[in-house]
């Protein structure tokens, strides 16, 4: 359970960097900031994403 965890706290670690890049290349290129714009947005998803299913599985073994 705790790898699951470990994953699920890694999306927003690779949000963060992936803010940061599209932050530090917004006057450089736009493109790449957009493109990097997605991926916080699919990382942030993704974290909720398995928050919810981390959570789901640790009730359905309690019962």
């Amino acid at each position: 359970m705790k790898i699951l965890q470990l994953f699920q706290y890694a999306y927003i670690i690779f949000a963060a960097l992936f803010l940061w890049d599209a932050i530090s290349n917004w006057s450089i290129d736009r493109n790449r900031s957009y493109m990097s714009l997605f991926f916080v947005a699919l990382a942030i998803f993704m974290f909720f994403f398995r928050k919810r299913f981390r959570e789901k599985f640790e009730d359905q073994n309690k019962k």
